[in-house]
């Protein structure tokens, strides 16, 4: 038989508030491309954690290649020939993008030389990455696909991939996959994370499913459905969502020939933006991070406030120059795509993360109603199924899933006018992803309307009833969901739409 690449036998990992990983054992042959699926806090990103070195189990052996190690930190597991894509990432703001990936490497190598390997595997596997920008200028998209790029540089025997494709159109989805299919060929092993479940289907040859930090099944993901494969993974099928035609209402966003010059060298130029959101729709905006959506959305919360007054209206009033709180007064809430330090304060407790958007538990003079604002953080936790210690939990302490629950529930809660969701499912699990499209259909339906900024095509597909795509600062023409096709937008994320706008502008 041949020697497993990675073997991980009876992995306990215990924290004061939960046992993140039960007993868990896990196997990867050379060449073999593995899922590990399971919703939000299932124990995925610890226990991947423990392979790259970056926890330390309590208990358990891991193996590599037939030996047992014992990984103290992610220096060694890269000399071993572990790589690792974080869905949370572990970048220097300060430092450039070929700097960040320097540091991974060989010390041999030059910073010129560094920098000439990241344009070549850019180019490769169609990442638009500029090895000279600052990382704080980044969009979290962009973060992505550097991380992607410092860990195919240092061409691991073991690839641990989590939540890979999120920033990538259809087409470069499909180029990446060819790449890891020529890599696992060569006789790479990959572990991959991904809420996907066609993803999972098409790529990988073996899945091991974790609930509640345990193994509940292992099974060939080619051999099951997205329903088998849900089952295994929240013990049911994701309710289907009801998507009513729409019935629209008054304009209540209008945003009429914007365009802004960037803020950083690095940004992007909007240019000529127009777009309007009745109420009773949603509109989606699809395109590849980096292209604009990060500026687009500054300008309509308030974070960047200098746009000509009548360039954006909220409700029939000009609101160019509008503060974001004066925006959330005539109705307009915002979910960031960054859930900690701007959608939530890590320190923060999740009740007092409620006062960043809400005042209605504010009494006189400010005094703040602690016991109604604790009520209202419950309420939220369990509407959403929030899977937290109570209203007293830090921000912090839950995964990138459940904390997204709370802020998107959180802003619905305030029963928005406007509402304007940036990312809303990145990282949440099949289950979660299916209430919070829900609960968006069914504000919709209430009059609400909503304008979601997604990089999932197949979530803006679901959802929305008019589809626009941004590329280079520029936004398409509207066309009717049930008009658009997933190649069409695909192309059009490149910015080929010029020509095209015949049928589709009165859409």
């Amino acid at each position: 038989m041949t020697t497993p690449r990675l073997a991980l036998t009876r992995i306990t990992k215990r924290y004061p508030s939960v046992v993140a990983n039960s007993d868990v054992s896990l196997t990867v042959q050379p060449g073999e491309t593995h899922a590990v699926l399971g919703e939000n806090g299932a124990g995925k990103s610890t226990l991947m954690k423990i392979i790259y070195g970056a926890v330390k189990p309590d208990e358990g052996q891991v193996f590599f290649d037939g030996r047992e190690v014992h990984v103290r930190n992610p220096q060694e597991a890269r000399a071993l020939g572990i790589a690792m894509v974080f869905q949370h990432f572990s970048l220097f703001d300060t430092l450039s993008v070929a700097e960040n990936v320097w540091l991974g490497l060989d010390r041999h190598l030059t910073l010129a030389e560094v920098t000439r390997r990241i344009a070549a595997k850019a180019a490769e596997y169609g990442l638009d990455v500029d090895p000279a920008r600052p990382v704080h200028t980044l969009s979290v998209g962009e973060m992505q696909r550097v991380e992607i790029i410092r860990a195919l540089l240092t061409d691991p025997k073991l690839l641990i991939l989590d939540e890979p494709t999120s920033v990538l159109t259809p087409q470069a989805v499909d180029k990446l996959f060819v790449v890891l299919k020529k890599l696992a060929a060569e006789g790479c092993s990959i572990l991959y994370i991904s809420h996907k479940l066609h993803e999972i289907r098409a790529l990988c040859t073996a899945c091991t499913v974790l609930r509640g930090g345990r193994v509940t099944g292992v099974c060939d993901p080619r051999q099951e459905s997205n329903a088998s494969l849900s089952r295994l993974m929240i013990g049911a099928e994701p309710p289907a969502l009801e998507h009513r035609a729409p019935r629209t209402g008054a304009v209540a966003l209008e945003v009429q020939g914007l365009t802004l010059a960037r803020e950083d060298q690095f940004g992007v130029d909007l240019d000529g933006v127009s777009l309007s959101v009745r109420g009773g729709e949603v509109v989606g905006i699809a395109g590849v991070s980096g292209n604009g959506q990060k500026e687009l959305l500054a300008a309509l919360s308030g974070e960047d406030r200098r746009a000509d007054p009548a360039m954006v209206r909220l409700f029939g009033q000009h609101a160019g120059r509008l503060p974001p709180g004066r925006r959330r007064a005539l109705g307009l809430h915002f979910v960031p795509e960054e859930r900690l330090g701007r959608g939530a304060v890590p320190t923060l407790s999740l009740a007092q993360n409620l006062l960043l958007t809400r005042n209605d538990a504010l009494g006189p003079g400010g005094w703040i109603r602690t016991g109604r604002l604790r009520a209202q953080a419950e309420s939220i936790i369990v509407r959403y199924q929030v899977k937290a210690g109570g209203p007293q939990s830090v921000a912090k302490s839950l995964s990138g899933g459940n904390l997204q629950k709370f802020i998107v529930g959180r802003e619905i809660d305030a029963h928005p006018k406007l509402l304007i969701l940036s990312q809303p499912t990145w990282g949440v699990d099949v289950g979660a992803a299916a209430q919070i499209r829900g609960a968006v259909l069914a504000l919709r339906d209430a009059g609400c309307a909503v304008l979601v900024v997604s990089e999932e095509l197949e979530e803006l597909f679901e959802i929305s009833d008019r589809l626009y795509v941004i590329a280079k600062g520029r936004l398409s023409p509207p066309v009717a969901r049930a008009q658009a096709t997933v190649p069409q937008i695909g192309e059009w994320m490149s910015g080929l739409w010029a020509g095209r706008e015949a049928g589709h502008a009165a859409a």
